[in-house]
């Protein structure tokens, strides 16, 4: 799945993890270091399997679980409009 932020979204760092902003309607979005890291994963163009390999690998939990995560991250921002399959 390869993942993009629509043009009208400003993403921000933080310590804790990234601020979205949507532009269109001035509401904020905070994701955890985590979420953050999905994020970029998806958008840099990695596929769910391997980001849930590496994230179950690091943590030590269940790869199908994992999966179905990244897969939440990305529904959750494609429906707040967030974000775009490309």
């Amino acid at each position: 799945m390869n993942l993009r932020l629509r043009p009208d979204v400003a993403s921000t760092d933080t310590p804790d993890g990234t601020v979205l902003l949507d532009q269109r309607t001035g509401r904020y979005w905070q994701l955890n270091r985590t979420g953050a890291h999905v994020l970029r994963q998806l958008v840099a163009g990695h596929d769910v399997d391997g980001i849930a390999a590496r994230l179950s690998a690091r943590y030590g939990l269940d790869v199908g679980q994992v999966r179905r995560d990244v897969f939440d991250v990305a529904d959750r921002l494609c429906a707040a409009g967030l974000a775009e399959v490309a």
